[in-house]
Formats: structure tokens, sequence, C-alpha cells
């Protein structure tokens, strides 16, 4: 399973990174929207952990445009954000996002996560 780590904070991408490859993930990692809609169109990864607040593209618009396009729209998508106020849970949601992970997270509930999606089928 490919996964795409979408953070502009380096230590949270290590980490991550880190993480899933000891899963047994393929990862590849981008530092803001724009980095992440190239890898997108690339990899077809089957699963993105987005953070909302980047510059330029946000995850919001990442995750809006894997969910609209027949391309893509089978990805899974979980946020991992310090946007933690209802309305912004419920954003990530209405876009299409599997799950909502408020910052900070436990590291093991996330693995626990991706591996429950893993499971799921393709749509």
């Amino acid at each position: 399973m490919k996964v795409l780590i979408v953070d502009d904070e380096p230590s949270i991408l290590l980490s991550l990174e880190f993480l899933m490859k000891k899963e047994g993930y393929r990862v590849f990692i981008a530092r803001d929207g724009d980095e992440a809609f190239d890898i997108i169109r690339q990899e077809v990864p089957d699963l993105l952990i987005l953070d909302v607040m980047m510059a330029r593209v946000d995850g919001y618009e990442v995750c809006r445009f894997v969910k609209q396009s027949p391309d893509y729209q089978h990805c899974k998508v979980i946020f991992l954000s310090a946007k933690s106020k209802e309305k912004d849970i419920q954003k990530g949601l209405d876009l299409g996002a599997n799950l909502y992970i408020p910052k900070p997270f436990s590291t093991r509930e996330l693995i626990a996560k991706v591996n429950e999606l893993n499971i799921l089928p393709k749509i």
C-alpha cells in the first residue's frame, strides 16, 4: 500500500515516514499541497495523511481534488490537524475524509486506524 504524508512540519514528516515504513507501507512525503498534487498524479497513493494548515494549498483542497477526481477518489484520506474545532472536523469529513484525528495524536492509534483502513476494499 502506498501512503502519502503531507505536512509542513519536518518532525512530523520524519516520524510518520518512519512509522509507516516500519509497518511495511511504501511512503511518499510532501511538504505542501502543490507537492502533494504532483505525487498523487505520479504515484496514485492508496492513503493520504493530510495536515490542514499549509502554505499555498491546504489539506482541504488536496482532499477535495482527490475525492472529486475519478482517478483518485478510491484513495483513503486521514486528516491530522491542530484545527480541532467541530466545524473543522466536519468540513474534513464532508469533503470525503475517512478520518479526522486532532493533533497532538497517538502514533499507536494512528497506526491502528491506518491498518483498519487498509482492510477496507477499494470502492
